[in-house]
């Protein structure tokens, strides 16, 4: 999935199909490489910070510093020593475009959500692929996910791409779209 996101073809892990689309339009929008992350933990005692995490697939470019490892998580089912081919690597500060493409069945709609925010170099020793994000009004951000019944991953882009998208998905796709400012 790695090698394929950083070739500009998009892969989701779990089965992700709408996860997959929106690393797609962030990737249209900046020229860019995308990766498919979980909303994880809190960072620290600061409301507006927070942990991006995933096993091992996101694109090399996201990772300077990367390792060719074993997944953790996946080998609690598997056993570590045949989940060896994760990426294990800390992305480093960027500017950060977020969002997520997803369906609303009882509705019949697609929504979106998106925003804008930076990854940070503050400290963080974990394994798998990971990154500090920081967010302006975070809370309020995971509280508008979760209301409106969004999936735990996020996509992620260094970029500054949450005008282009909001407008490409809103005015020409014609999709419901929250832009977090």
């Amino acid at each position: 999935m790695s090698i394929m996101s950083e070739n500009m073809l998009p892969s989701a892990c779990e089965v992700d199909v709408t996860g997959t689309l929106s690393m797609y339009a962030m990737q249209l929008a900046s020229g860019a490489p995308s990766a498919l992350v979980d909303w994880n933990n809190n960072y620290a005692d600061d409301p507006n910070k927070c942990v991006l995490f995933h096993c091992g697939n996101w694109a090399k470019s996201f990772l300077p510093d990367i390792e060719i490892s074993n997944a953790p998580i996946l080998g609690n089912s598997v056993g570590v020593e045949n989940t060896y081919g994760a990426l294990d690597g800390r992305t480093p500060a960027n500017p950060l475009t977020y969002g997520r493409i997803s369906t609303d069945d009882p509705k019949g709609i697609i929504k979106a959500y998106i925003g804008e925010g930076e990854l940070t170099d503050d400290p963080l020793k974990t394994f798998g692929n990971r990154a500090v994000a920081k967010i302006n009004d975070l809370q309020g951000l995971m509280n508008y996910v979760c209301r409106n019944g969004f999936e735990h991953h996020v996509v992620m882009n260094a970029s500054k791409t949450g005008a282009v998208l909001e407008e490409a998905l809103g005015n020409y796709m014609g999709w419901e779209v929250y832009n977090h400012k």
